[in-house]
């Protein structure tokens, strides 16, 4: 019986395959992730009081569930991130971060309605939450990146879900990072100016994934 005529081809380009490296689980890639966030809180940390830190968060509740609730949005968020770009998986994993968020919004919004400013706390300065808008996009930029580098390489069949959430968690980071350096109380501007800069992370997130994931 002859050769079949693209034998040679065949050995040719399958001669030098190598086994594919499998990805590491969901939540061995969130530990990673959260591992690199903790870095970069630890080097803002050298920044931080944490004696007035600790009587702000001891004097109003709604400030340490505020604390509680973005830190535990940007874990899940991350969790769900790594959930949906795995084929094959529900796109329902996406409600995931919404507990965390929940009671980020809701404890942020509660800060708000106080009539009297908690003690350990600083006048806000006119130009303050444009600094928390900066402050929150630039640190998102480097664990942003992380985390899309770490999915792009399952290569999700959603990208824009899957980004949207990549930027959900770093900047739930970064606002969990910037409550280490804010020696201020609860005011309207400040959650407006927090909800801007998760929106900007997360819109941009999600256009530079999806063109990732174009290319």
């Amino acid at each position: 019986m002859p050769d079949h005529p693209y034998a040679a081809l065949i050995e040719q380009l399958s001669g030098d395959l190598r086994p594919v490296r499998r990805l590491a689980a969901p939540w061995r890639r969130t530990v990673v992730w959260c591992g690199a966030v903790l870095w970069v809180a630890a080097i803002i940390a050298l920044f931080a009081d944490f004696g007035p830190l600790w009587h702000r968060l001891m004097a109003a509740p709604d400030m340490m569930l505020a604390f509680a609730g973005a830190a535990l949005t940007a874990v899940l968020a991350a969790l769900a991130a790594f959930m949906t770009s795995v084929p094959g998986r529900s796109a329902w994993w996406a409600a995931l971060p919404l507990p965390g968020l929940a009671v980020w919004l809701s404890a942020g919004t509660a800060g708000c309605l106080r009539t009297e400013a908690i003690g350990w706390t600083q006048p806000e300065a006119p130009m303050h939450p444009m600094a928390c808008i900066y402050f929150i996009v630039l640190v998102s930029a480097p664990l942003s990146g992380l985390l899309m580098w770490q999915i792009l390489r399952a290569c999700p069949l959603r990208p824009a879900l899957t980004a949207s959430l990549a930027g959900l968690a770093s900047a739930g980071a970064a606002a969990t990072i910037l409550a280490m350096i804010h020696p201020f109380d609860a005011t309207y501007t400040d959650l407006l100016a927090h909800l801007a800069a998760v929106g900007v992370v997360v819109m941009a997130v999600r256009f530079a994934g999806r063109k990732a994931v174009r290319k």
